[in-house]
């Protein structure tokens, strides 16, 4: 129609008398069709959710140089539903990212409010004395993940900011047996006591090398029956110049604990581990004065 009408308004909705009259002329002439007035009015003037006959369909696409409707579809239906993708963009990008946004935010603030800080610390199962000055390894366990390690100060206690409810840890300490704790989480009561039990075979060792050697015969019986006859000990060496190790095997730590040495009253045990009520691995290192 802008073709034959220049002046023509390029909104439909806008065409009045003799517009409408020129375009059921031009329709007449071009491709010998014919449309009424009240057609018009009723298709073109306002919005109908119907559309038109199949035959008019046919025609007017034929009009703006289409074999029939279903050619106007299937050349077009990229270009409309491409059409229809931007003019629903707001609503397939812009709500999912506030939803997204949303949830973000309601996510940060539950794990700011649930996230708070427990203070665990250790104590004698048999004495009920705290553990102080002593060397307790803490190793958080998640499923899936590697273990996190703490160290307790000196006081025997050590500080988790977490915004679990449940923790299990291992718990491990020279002179105490290695346990695995389990611990539910309560946000109003976050001092958390925990007892452990002596390791006695480790106390033993460092009392049997403070003790003077008159009585040495005995101590070696001892030290006969807490070890294992495979046991493997070590010693840690540690200095400015080299770290390394020295291997035992149980008759040479069994002398070594029974000869008169100043040094032995500075042995430290850092692990150990058992074989029914026998020590089969035993690591310890001489601490310098």
């Amino acid at each position: 129609m802008q073709q034959s009408f220049p002046g023509i308004s390029p909104e439909i909705s806008e065409w009045r008398g003799q517009d409408i009259v020129n375009f059921q002329e031009e329709l007449l002439q071009k491709i010998n069709a014919q449309i009424s007035e009240k057609w018009f009015y009723t298709h073109m003037k306002s919005r109908q959710d119907a559309l038109p006959r199949i035959d008019v369909l046919n025609f007017l696409s034929k009009y703006v140089g289409y074999h029939d409707w279903n050619d106007f579809i299937h050349r077009n239906e990229n270009k409309y539903a491409s059409a229809r993708f931007k003019s629903g963009n707001r609503y397939f990008v812009i709500v999912p990212l506030l939803v997204i946004m949303v949830l973000g935010a309601l996510y940060l603030i539950f794990k700011f409010y649930n996230t708070q800080e427990y203070n665990f610390c250790f104590y004698d199962a048999v004495t009920k004395e705290p553990i102080v000055n002593t060397v307790i390894e803490v190793s958080l366990l998640y499923e899936n993940e590697s273990p996190v390690n703490y160290l307790c100060d000196s006081t025997g206690c050590f500080t988790l900011k977490t915004d679990q409810g449940l923790v299990k840890m291992l718990i491990k300490s020279p002179y105490f047996k290695s346990d695995t704790i389990r611990r539910q989480l309560k946000k109003f009561n976050r001092n958390e006591m925990i007892g452990l039990r002596i390791n006695e075979y480790a106390l033993m060792l460092r009392y049997f090398s403070e003790m003077n050697v008159e009585d040495w015969k005995k101590r070696r019986a001892k030290l006969d029956e807490i070890f294992d006859d495979d046991a493997l000990i070590y010693q840690v060496i540690d200095s400015r110049r080299a770290t390394g190790m020295e291997l035992y095997s149980k008759l040479e730590f069994i002398d070594k604990l029974t000869m008169p040495s100043r040094s032995l009253k500075n042995i430290e045990i850092l692990d150990t581990k058992y074989v029914g009520n026998q020590i089969i691995v035993l690591q310890f290192r001489i601490k310098a004065e």
